[in-house]
């Protein structure tokens, strides 16, 4: 009795585990978009609420803490610049095997304006690393790696 139920505990088991991987990767899908819907609103407390405190993440000019970038991004929204655009393409979605982490990895398009008027586009890759702490997903590694399209 005893093997026949563990047989049947390691044909249950993968699919719970296949289910529960497909409901995070959704929940983790739609954090993105919200992040990004967030930073396109240029709506700062709930686009920086996305982010873990102990935050770390690679930008073109290096690393950047987030305190650095909080205080360039409210300064440039603060100036009247800002997003006009950010547009989401080919999102994937890796879950890690416990369950609390994931990856996401994407294309994002942007349109930036300065305080001047000036306005940017870039086309970027972008990667975030998702925690789970204390029942909440967070942002705790960001790596954007940006391809200017064109400047006006």
């Amino acid at each position: 009795m005893k093997p026949m139920f563990a047989f049947l505990l390691l044909l249950i088991f993968p699919s719970a585990s296949a289910g529960q991987e497909q409901n995070i990767e959704r929940e983790i899908r739609e954090l993105v978009l919200q992040f990004n819907a967030d930073y396109e609103s240029n709506n700062l407390e709930p686009y920086f609420a996305h982010y873990a405190d102990d935050l770390t993440q690679w930008w073109p000019e290096g690393r950047v803490s987030l305190a650095q970038y909080k205080k360039q991004w409210q300064e440039l929204i603060a100036n009247g610049g800002g997003v006009e655009q950010n547009v989401v393409s080919d999102l994937q979605v890796q879950v890690g095997p416990s369950g609390d982490t994931a990856v996401a990895s994407y294309q994002v398009d942007v349109v930036t304006r300065t305080p001047d008027g000036m306005r940017s586009k870039e086309s970027a890759m972008e990667t975030d690393v998702w925690f789970k702490r204390n029942g909440k997903w967070q942002i705790v590694h960001l790596h954007y790696d940006p391809r200017p399209v064109e400047k006006n």
